[in-house]
């Protein structure tokens, strides 16, 4: 059996060359920058979610505080703040008649109180007026 040339022993030898590596290289990199953002937005969203939800237990115990009370809403608008889960919220309430003269409508926003103007829940209830106490 022949041996075989010199010329060609750089054929059969197998491998990647510098340009292949990179290029392997900045596909790799591409992919972990899209992964890392990705991510990113996850943690993002579920701080909002986490956010929206507790602003949400928000708005309901602040209306079935009213409804436990069972005292008779004034028209108009009332405001405050609250904690849950470890987050401060602002609330604002808007108490308005309703054509039935023995229940009035409550529409509660809240926003988180580091960023105001942002309504992150928006509830909306019913309370009715007490019955007259008897003599």
């Amino acid at each position: 059996m022949p041996l075989p040339q010199r010329h060609d022993l750089h054929r059969t030898r197998a491998g990647f060359t510098l340009l292949e590596v990179l290029v392997a290289l900045a596909i790799v990199a591409i992919a972990l920058l899209s992964a890392l953002r990705a991510a990113g937005m996850a943690t993002h969203s579920m701080h909002d979610l986490r956010g929206r939800l507790l602003a949400g237990w928000v708005a309901d115990n602040r209306l079935a505080e009213h409804r436990a009370r069972g005292a008779w809403l004034p028209l108009g608008e009332q405001s405050g703040q609250a904690d849950q889960g470890g987050l401060a919220f602002t609330w604002r309430e808007d108490v308005v008649a309703t054509p039935n003269p023995a229940f009035r409508r409550v529409d509660i926003f809240v926003q988180e109180a580091a960023s105001p103007g942002r309504s992150l829940a928006h509830v909306t209830g019913f309370v009715s007026q007490p019955p007259a106490s008897s003599p």
